[in-house]
């Protein structure tokens, strides 16, 4: 890969840029001279009687074009565009976006801040401190987990995405779980058990794990699988299957599915294992920003008081 980011690079896109603005320029003098031609026409002919005549370009429509050239050029001087050149300005994109975090932080931190000061319970009670976390929640959370939050389920290879109004929670649903999964983010980690199982026991204990919520299985297949289940689930599920919060580990006796529900998508988790990873927030929203999400995040599943 070092080819591609040597500094021959940056020299070949400015001359590339460079020789290719003057060209237009070089081609828009040609074309605005009259050649010296015996006839006043071209000798093209279409339609029986329509002849292209031998005549240059309108001044002001050449001017136009010279107009743009010279925009090119000075563009090009003033801002990013020949390489590794920055401008005489200096200006760029993440210096921009910096610009104007730091504008809106002014204009609205003090507001933020208000509610950073109270507890997260007292927050998701105030429902002007609500309509901001529900504004930070559609702009951060709403690509996943959905604009209600609702999440969406997901089965066999297609991942999926927690509902976050319903009690059920992979890392624990209080103020200071939720606040450390924003921003954090989380990594859950199932390993793949289909080698070390084979087929015939992979669906045993897949109609085991259905069995800890009352759903359709097979008893023959679940009271072999219980077995495999103890030697090879409980560090993480417990030997229950209620879960643990710690290790992100979801709770199987709930009849809450978030990759599918169905024989065949357990069998494919218990066969290929998961890997699901939730982004950390703390580089995007300052404390008090994280602070208010958490409170409308808390605030969707919370009990009413």
């Amino acid at each position: 890969m070092s080819q591609f980011t040597s500094g021959f690079w940056d020299v070949y896109i400015g001359a590339i840029s460079v020789v290719s603005i003057i060209a237009c320029a070089v081609f828009l003098k040609m074309q605005s001279v009259r050649k010296s031609v015996e006839a006043d026409t071209t000798g093209h002919v279409w339609d029986e009687n329509l002849q292209e005549y031998n005549n240059p370009m309108p001044r002001w429509w050449a001017w136009l074009f010279y107009v743009t050239v010279v925009f090119a050029l000075g563009y090009l001087a003033l801002y990013p565009g020949l390489g590794s050149f920055q401008g005489l300005l200096g200006w760029s994109q993440i210096g921009q976006l910096h610009d104007e975090t730091q504008a809106a932080n002014a204009q609205f931190g003090p507001l933020y801040e208000k509610y950073e000061k109270l507890d997260v319970a007292e927050v998701a009670k105030n429902p002007e401190a609500l309509a901001i976390g529900q504004k930070l929640f559609l702009n951060y959370c709403a690509q996943c987990h959905a604009s209600d939050a609702g999440g969406s389920p997901g089965s066999e290879g297609r991942p999926g995405f927690p509902n976050l109004t319903d009690k059920d929670w992979l890392w624990g649903g209080t103020p200071e779980a939720i606040k450390m999964s924003v921003t954090e983010g989380r990594r859950g980690v199932m390993p793949p058990f289909g080698a070390a199982l084979g087929p015939e026991s992979t669906r045993d204990v897949a109609h085991y794990v259905l069995s800890l919520s009352n759903g359709k299985h097979d008893t023959a297949r679940a009271d072999r699988g219980k077995e495999k289940f103890q030697q090879f689930c409980v560090a993480c599920h417990g030997a229950e299957g209620k879960g643990n919060p710690a290790l992100g580990a979801p709770d199987l006796t709930d009849g809450v599915w978030l990759h599918g529900a169905r024989e065949a998508d357990i069998v494919y988790q218990i066969t290929n294992g998961r890997q699901n990873q939730m982004p950390s927030h703390k580089d995007l929203l300052s404390p008090a920003k994280i602070h208010l999400l958490t409170a409308y995040v808390y605030s969707l599943s919370a009990p009413p008081k």
